[in-house]
């Protein structure tokens, strides 16, 4: 049986969401049916790389050094160029883009390559309200344009449909909705004591431990994140914060922890590979972010069975329930996330009520479905292309 091949392509892979997916996607598929590449630009950053870990796994990669983030006319033609020959000389059926930059020049270089099939998913939409008006307008206009030669546009939370939608990129039966998904048994069960854990980051083993795993810039809003820390110890000073990541914005984080004389309880770990024993070492998740996608963060916390504060907006809604499995606030409120850390610190029977739905629901984010969801769609889209 030939095997059908698909390219993936992506602007980073940095360590985070849209690239874990990625990376899942291409590992997972059936390669009896299905031969997965991998095409990403080289940057990486203080977010740590997943380069090494995509060729653990024998996922064909290739690096194309001109693919980067920033606006660069001179680098971006080239990488345009570059793709468009790569597309034409792989033969790919699927073209599979995910991330902004990748998005728009991948669906562009696949359609002028003759990709019968060409498949974009959005983590989370380039534009936000937090833009400047003049920027939000471009990112939206690149979509509008780009939507024609797309045969699906994947969305991980039915929240970036209504975000996509209100922007009119697309009709709405462009859009379909597959979950963002993670390796759960990972997440379920760590590797190391809770105990040694907390031995290791110097945090006592009776105490309450309210965690964050979160890339340290401004979407992600670290310093609320510490503010809401800084309130919280107010109350309940035998509370510990550990924040695990790294990103552009460490050295504000670093010193507005030390501007607060917080150094004795709040630990910034950095970039690290055990999240699962991390997570497990905390009491409460919390996530401070002011725009997502659908943070992959969340089912994993769930699946450790931790209860959730994080911030109301886009995919977080989508994994937490207000009430059920966490508590969600106002995005950019320290204090209101403060208050309902609070109120879960303060109530350890609506704790535990809440991490047990949590732990109950994360099998909906499993990376299995996601791959298979993916797997159908391609199928289905390659089956309508014959037919026409």
């Amino acid at each position: 049986m030939t095997r059908i091949p698909v390219l993936h392509i992506i602007t980073r892979l940095i360590v985070g969401g849209a690239q874990e997916t990625v990376m899942l996607t291409a590992d997972m598929l059936d390669k009896s049916q299905w031969d997965a590449h991998v095409l990403s630009g080289s940057q990486t950053g203080s977010e740590g790389s997943l380069i090494e870990n995509v060729r653990a796994r024998d996922i064909p990669l290739t690096i194309e050094p001109s693919l980067v983030r920033e606006i660069n006319p001179f680098k971006d033609l080239l990488a345009f160029i570059r793709l468009v020959r790569f597309i034409k000389r792989g033969g790919y059926a699927v073209v599979h883009t995910n991330s902004s930059k990748a998005g728009i020049l991948g669906r562009w270089a696949a359609w002028l390559a003759g990709a019968p099939i060409i498949v974009h998913t959005v983590h989370g939409w380039a534009h936000h309200d937090r833009q400047h008006p003049l920027a939000r307008r471009f990112y939206i206009l690149l979509e509008q344009i780009s939507a024609p030669i797309t045969d699906k546009l994947i969305v991980v939370s039915p929240r970036n449909t209504e975000k996509g939608l209100a922007a009119r990129i697309a009709a709405p039966e462009k859009y379909i909705t597959i979950r963002s998904g993670i390796e759960m048994g990972r997440f379920r069960r760590p590797n190391r004591l809770c105990e040694e854990v907390r031995a290791e980051l110097g945090i006592p083993q009776n105490v309450p431990v309210v965690g964050t795993v979160t890339r340290l810039s401004p979407q992600k809003a670290p310093i609320d994140f510490v503010a809401a820390a800084a309130q919280v110890l107010e109350r309940r000073p035998d509370v510990h914060f550990v924040i695990v990541g790294d990103g552009p914005l460490r050295a504000e984080v670093e010193a507005e922890i030390a501007a607060l004389g917080l150094t004795r309880r709040v630990h910034l770990t950095g970039l690290r590979r055990d999240v699962p024993d991390l997570l497990h070492s905390f009491d409460i998740f919390a996530l401070s972010s002011l725009w997502e996608g659908l943070p992959r963060v969340l089912p994993q916390a769930m699946a450790a069975g931790l209860p959730i504060v994080a911030t109301a907006v886009d995919g977080n809604a989508e994994a937490v329930t207000d009430g059920v499995n966490g508590l969600l606030t106002p995005p950019g409120d320290p204090q209101a996330m403060a208050a309902a850390l609070l109120r879960l610190l303060d109530n350890p029977s609506l704790h535990r009520k809440m991490g047990e739905a949590g732990r109950t629901r994360a099998d909906e984010f499993g990376a299995r479905k996601m791959v298979s969801d993916i797997a159908a769609l391609y199928e289905k889209l390659l089956a309508e292309r014959m037919l026409q």
